[in-house]
């Protein structure tokens, strides 16, 4: 057979198949639109996810947040008033590595540490708020953030005002060695003078809350709050499978299981955070700051 007998069995080309399409003429769909649940698996939309609080609207699950879009959700409008935001971590015990990934840190998070601390008003309450950054190294618990958590609970002693406290954490930061692990007793003898001072402390514990920070100021919450199915533990299950050598109960360290077993007092969506936030302020004697001339505090 020659080269014309073979191509003689070709299938002939239908014209009307693709007809009119090429590569470039299909419709492009970025990949920024659409993000996958790790959770249903099910492709949601960006958009739609922006207004959900970050929250799957099909299988409720709650993707990690920032620490600004956290306040910015959180807070009233306008009302955050940030402290010590120049503070910032140095290599202070020449940890190899240790200065490449502080500036990564820095370019991917935009901020100097992995907390951000400060003054807002939430439904109109003033508080102090200190939130962890997932973003900056994982909300590791260094000297810096050690002093700026410290120093946002000295604040709310000398003000007499309650604090919230958003908890996300990796555990201590490793590249500080024992300076970060004295960080645990700093924020514990804080977190006492505030509550000597007969005042109110919540923490909110988002996923994941472990190490360090879980095992000091995490867990000193007058009120202890938590996201749904965070993870909240100071050693990772898998360490603990393989010290004991036994299978763990299903959902093992998450906020509902701490929440039956009592070590935590609701588990509250991230939609509902502030309404509840701002009324457990109310009860417990918040002063509420007067949004027009003649209206007076508000006080149980």
């Amino acid at each position: 057979m020659n080269t014309a007998d073979f191509f003689n069995f070709l299938k002939p080309k239908n014209e009307l198949e693709n007809q009119g399409e090429s590569i470039e003429n299909r419709p492009y769909i970025p990949d920024e639109l659409w993000v996958k649940c790790p959770v249903c698996k099910n492709p949601v939309l960006s958009a739609d996810l922006g207004e959900n609080y970050k929250v799957c609207p099909k299988c409720g699950y709650h993707f990690r947040i920032g620490a600004r879009q956290r306040i910015e959700i959180t807070v009233d409008e306008g009302s955050f008033v940030e402290f010590d935001a120049e503070l910032t971590s140095t290599n202070i015990i020449d940890f190899p590595d240790y200065t490449r990934k502080l500036k990564n840190a820095k370019l991917n998070s935009g901020e100097n540490e992995s907390v951000i601390t400060g003054t807002a008003k939430i439904g109109g309450y003033e508080t102090v708020l200190a939130v962890m950054n997932s973003q900056f190294m994982m909300g590791s618990m260094g000297t810096v953030t050690g002093e700026k958590i410290t120093r946002a609970f000295e604040y709310a002693t000398e003000h007499q005002m309650p604090i919230v406290v958003f908890t996300v954490s990796g555990g201590a930061r490793m590249q500080e060695g024992i300076l970060s692990l004295m960080q645990m007793a700093k924020t514990s003898g804080a977190v006492k003078l505030h509550s000597d001072a007969g005042l109110l402390y919540i923490t909110v514990l988002t996923d994941p809350t472990t190490g360090g920070v879980t095992a000091s100021f995490a867990m000193e919450g007058d009120i202890i709050l938590a996201e749904p199915k965070a993870l909240i533990a100071f050693a990772g299950p898998r360490v603990i499978e393989q010290t004991i050598r036994q299978k763990l109960p299903k959902d093992f360290q998450s906020a509902e299981f701490l929440l039956e077993k009592g070590f935590i007092d609701a588990v509250v969506p991230r939609s509902e955070m502030k309404d509840t936030l701002s009324k457990l302020l109310k009860l417990h004697g918040a002063k509420k700051v007067k949004a027009e001339e003649g209206e007076t505090d508000e006080r149980i």
